[in-house]
């Protein structure tokens, strides 16, 4: 596969990666239970190695040749638990390259999986540079964390599947870090469904790109940027964003927090900060669903220190 993947491509990775992921579960909330509105909850903070990311990892590690080096990424945590979880796996050697500002509890886990980790760099750009300098030393397969067509793919089966299992969604909210989560079900669903790009105003990476009219380097930083704090929105889901996304909203901190606790609160489940982004849409009115429409809202991931989350 090159470039941006078709459904046929989704269809196709979906059957390759389903013995190696779960099928997370959707949850219906009724108006009141989160906000005045009622939605379809899509559980993916439950996917093997805490996240969607796993969808990626798997699609390339079944779909490209690994060499005997093994296989090396960056990432803010996430997509390196992802990628040294399926390394493990399917029994190849992993390197994973961190910036500092990645967060212990998702350190640990990275840690956890045997990887091989490097952690250095503020942030997630100089992550990269790094293990891109690594890549060409040593010949191992890298799997880049959004800009690539097997993980755009992967993460399109997320989209495939959470159709399947609530197939009359109007609308779906998704939160954006490089785009390779929303790109992926932009690919799938082709503007058929409305998706909403939520980010933090601290990674204004999407919203930047949009007004722009290219991808563009941005400042980072916040609650949520170990793992929405792409420096640059990725540029094979870029043209996706273009031509099929209904909106882009910017949310605060502190609706990304009061959106986690209310998670936990309300329905005991724990979500990341990045997977609560999402639900500070609603909360904070970035985005108003009209009456009757039929709204659901991804949760994408749930590595967090559960110590954070209060009673």
């Amino acid at each position: 596969m090159t470039g941006v993947p078709s459904r046929a491509d989704i269809r196709t990775i979906h059957h390759l990666i389903r013995p190696y992921i779960r099928r997370t579960p959707c949850l219906t909330v009724a108006a009141g239970d989160l906000v005045g509105h009622p939605l379809c909850l899509k559980l993916e903070h439950l996917q093997h190695a805490g996240s969607f990311k796993a969808r990626g990892a798997f699609a390339a590690l079944t779909t490209l040749p690994v060499p005997a080096a093994g296989v090396i990424a960056a990432s803010g945590g996430n997509h390196g638990i992802a990628v040294a979880t399926a390394a493990r796996r399917l029994g190849h050697r992993a390197q994973i390259f961190v910036p500092a500002l990645t967060s212990a509890a998702k350190l640990a886990r990275l840690v956890a999986t045997g990887a091989e980790v490097v952690q250095g760099g503020a942030s997630y750009a100089e992550a990269l540079a790094a293990c891109t300098a690594a890549q060409q030393s040593s010949g191992a397969l890298s799997i880049h964390a959004y800009d690539q067509t097997e993980t755009l793919a992967g993460q399109g089966t997320l989209a495939l599947e959470w159709q399947e299992q609530a197939p009359d969604l109007d609308t779906l909210i998704i939160a954006v870090g490089g785009g390779g989560l929303i790109g992926g079900a932009l690919a799938w669903h082709q503007g058929a469904t409305r998706i909403i790009a939520v980010e933090p105003e601290g990674c204004p990476t999407l919203h930047h790109a949009l007004a722009a009219g290219a991808p563009t380097d941005v400042s980072v930083g916040g609650i949520a940027a170990d793992a929405l704090g792409a420096k640059r929105i990725g540029s094979l889901m870029f043209p996706l964003a273009q031509a099929h996304l209904s909106a882009a909203v910017l949310v605060p901190d502190q609706a990304i927090l009061a959106a986690q606790q209310m998670i936990w609160a309300r329905l005991q489940l724990a979500a990341e900060p990045a997977a609560a982004t999402a639900l500070a849409a609603l909360i904070t009115g970035a985005y108003r669903p009209r009456a009757g429409e039929r709204v659901g809202v991804l949760l994408c991931g749930g590595n967090l220190d559960p110590a954070g989350l209060t009673a």
